[in-house]
């Protein structure tokens, strides 16, 4: 096997999750979607804003990620 710098990259492969939420978070997140279109001049839907906004939100959650870093 050659010895390459680049690490092996991680599995990609989109895993389907199918979720259910209230009528308010539903209008939240179609308000949110038509902010960000005005923001950046590119409609979105919102089924491809929920995957960045959730692994945004679990970044910047300072305990999920010192006991995600404590467990490996």
């Amino acid at each position: 096997m050659a010895d390459i710098k680049l690490p092996q990259l991680p599995d990609r492969t989109p895993m389907k999750l199918t979720i259910s939420v209230m009528p308010d978070l539903h209008q939240a997140l179609t308000d949110y979607a038509a902010l960000y279109a005005r923001t950046y001049g590119r409609d979105e839907p919102v089924a491809q804003l929920v995957p960045a906004m959730l692994g945004a939100f679990l970044e910047s959650d300072r305990g999920f990620v010192r006991s995600r870093a404590g467990g490996k």
